[in-house]
């Protein structure tokens, strides 16, 4: 959520800046100014009502003391009448807080100043491409072959046991998954951050602390009778561990990691893109997570970008960084770098890791601060998160650019995990 003094001492940057996002903030952001102010016209106005009300209270007992019965029934009738006004006025006064509310958790949140304009993903800027890009061979096939041929995963039961998008793995294949889930948390660990295994449904609190909803609503899976979501992300539980929490300044930054299970409709997803392991309703992946000082989130965010790196040159995989423009990136984020690898089998660039800082977004939403010791002020932290890995293009990209005569040659780091070196 932007904060509210900012927009009202910067309505023009905060409309010229949601514009690189192709949001059209005018109208919106008026409103809010002009909402903010009758709220605070009304408190104003409800505080001067609450003084003259006290005055007249106070007055009552005087009046009676010296024998003024009338004047006494006169000044309890107008402090009666004052007591109805004044909670009209509060009445009023919340029904215009939560107006305001609504806007403002439909604003999306500025783009960095590096984030360039653009419609699309075709307009993100390519900041790094690896130069060992394969070449496909006539004989190569893609993964969702070569995981039948090699019975990793079955895609049909999956679709019998559940639907599309729900693949079951297999022998090798599920080992394969474990193995990958337990490097990343390994090499995540060994770089400062601490494990969690956070509950894989989450309430609405924490669907609005971290920006899912209201704008992501339709995106996610939901439980009616308990009215629960199934997480799309292990960000979401992670980061709201931290909601309405003071965290101490020597503490920070916060460093934390989990894997889980993530459920995502994917509604509106069709065609040759989604064939296979490409787009999924459910998969594994791995997060991780910091909180932050706002001096040092930038500083943070490479960090991340550059440890995310280290895992795809550890698998062996191409890779590509892409900045995103202002057209494709999320409505939560500030800066976003995505990760993709290269499919040798489909031609193609798949997205397998997105890294954002999200500035205090998500921080004015959780109420997320932190306090230096013998410091009576709080400050609000700045968050940032990024997959660590997302599991099913990265197996994509191993079984097809791992191809050869004998099988499915394993990456070393994964050796040690599956026990060989080679699928057959």
């Amino acid at each position: 959520m932007l904060n509210l003094k900012f927009i009202q001492e910067n309505k023009e940057t905060v409309i010229e800046r949601l514009a690189v996002k192709n949001f059209d903030a005018r109208e919106a952001v008026e409103k809010i100014i002009e909402l903010d102010n009758l709220r605070r016209t009304l408190q104003q106005e409800a505080e001067a009502k609450q003084a003259e009300m006290n005055r007249t209270a106070k007055a009552i007992g005087q009046l009676m003391q010296s024998g003024q019965k009338e004047e006494a029934e006169q000044a309890r009738r107008e402090t009666a009448e004052l007591k109805n006004a004044i909670a009209g006025m509060n009445d009023r006064r919340n029904e215009v807080g939560a107006e305001l509310n609504a806007l403002l958790l439909r604003l999306p949140n500025m783009p960095h100043a590096s984030v360039r304009p653009g419609k699309s993903e075709a307009d993100n800027e390519i900041v790094k491409v690896v130069e060992n890009i394969p070449q496909k061979h006539g004989d190569d096939l893609p993964h969702w072959e070569l995981a039948k041929k090699y019975d990793l995963i079955d895609f049909e039961t999956g679709v019998k046991i559940t639907g599309a998008g729900f693949p079951l793995y297999k022998g090798l294949g599920a080992r394969l998954q474990r193995a990958l889930i337990n490097f990343f948390l390994d090499e995540n660990i060994k770089a400062g951050y601490q494990e969690v295994q956070p509950p894989l449904m989450v309430n609405e609190d924490s669907g609005y602390g971290t920006g899912q909803l209201p704008d992501k609503d339709g995106q996610m899976y939901y439980v009616n009778e308990d009215n629960l979501y199934l997480i799309p992300t292990a960000e979401v539980p992670v980061t709201n561990i931290y909601r309405d929490t003071i965290v101490e300044g020597e503490k920070l930054p916060v460093k934390n990691t989990a894997y889980s299970a993530c459920f995502r409709r994917e509604a509106g997803s069709y065609g040759k893109d989604v064939r296979g392991l490409n787009r999924l309703h459910q998969f594994d992946k791995v997060e991780i997570v910091q909180i932050t000082r706002p001096e040092a989130s930038y500083e943070a965010l490479d960090g991340m970008v550059k440890h995310v790196e280290g895992l795809l040159v550890k698998l062996g995989l191409p890779y590509r960084i892409v900045r995103l423009c202002g057209g494709d990136i999320s409505f939560t984020s500030a800066l976003t770098y995505d990760f993709e690898v290269y499919s040798k089998a489909q031609e193609k660039w798949l997205e397998v890791s997105s890294v954002s800082n999200f500035e205090e977004f998500q921080a004015n939403r959780l109420k997320l601060r932190f306090k230096d010791k013998g410091d009576k002020k709080t400050t609000t932290c700045h968050t940032l998160n990024g997959s660590s890995l997302a599991l099913p293009r990265i197996v994509a990209a191993l079984l097809e650019n791992n191809q050869c005569a004998e099988g499915i040659r394993l990456p070393e780091v994964l050796q040690g995990f599956m026990g060989t070196d080679i699928i057959r």
